[in-house]
């Protein structure tokens, strides 16, 4: 079988089912909720056989959501388009503004021209979402950076209407066994930054701000 995690694109930028995958998963807390204040998944499939597998299970265990859980997430998916293609539109101006900074060492976003995955990407999706990550080579500059920013709440989610930024080596994967990160793990100065629905102009501001602020002085 193969399953495809979604999340990151949601069903607005790719369909996994029509390129062949079995099962696709989406954390609806992220893009389809979109407002940071529901808690859900979601599993799709196209096989009748395992779908009536999958719906035995989850009614026998009781995983569906309560009827106000449920309001709030199709709230959330009849804004999703807008929402998300303002997101990503203001991620690719933070990012290309991001690689000209020079106190940042790398920026890494699918949709910036010399992404070694973009023309994957384009086969595949017609987006490639709000999420960019930067690099900037110290990690108490990037912890700083993180802690400075005014715009951006500190939190490990993505895909809501308020913009974040978090460390993924001290926040999301700092349970994960060292041995069980794979072969790139995210370093210890990278910041990952999740693009809400705030001014782009006002995101770059405050990343500046926060960078030359207090990362450049002693």
């Amino acid at each position: 079988r193969l399953v495809v995690d979604n999340t990151m694109l949601s069903p607005w930028l790719q369909r996994p089912l029509d390129l062949g995958a079995d099962l696709v998963v989406e954390s609806c807390t992220k893009h389809l909720g979109g407002h940071s204040d529901v808690t859900a998944g979601l599993i799709a499939t196209r096989d009748g056989e395992l779908f009536e597998r999958l719906f035995a299970r989850r009614n026998a265990e009781g995983t569906a959501l309560a009827p106000f859980e449920a309001w709030l997430l199709l709230r959330g998916t009849r804004t999703l388009g807008v929402r998300l293609e303002r997101a990503q539109a203001s991620a690719l101006e933070v990012a290309r503004r991001l690689t000209r900074h020079p106190l940042v060492r790398h920026v890494h976003y699918p949709g910036l021209a010399d992404h070694p995955d973009r023309d994957l990407l384009a086969r595949q999706a017609s987006g490639a979402g709000s999420v960019v990550s930067l690099e900037v080579g110290d990690p108490e500059i990037a912890r700083r950076l993180v802690e400075d920013t005014r715009l951006f709440s500190i939190a490990v989610s993505f895909g809501g209407v308020s913009s974040s930024i978090s460390l993924p080596a001290h926040m999301s994967h700092a349970s994960i066994p060292a041995d069980a990160r794979g072969a790139t793990p995210p370093g210890p100065d990278l910041v990952r930054l999740a693009i809400g629905l705030e001014d782009p102009r006002d995101l770059v501001a405050d990343l500046e701000r926060a960078l030359y602020a207090r990362c450049v002085s002693p």
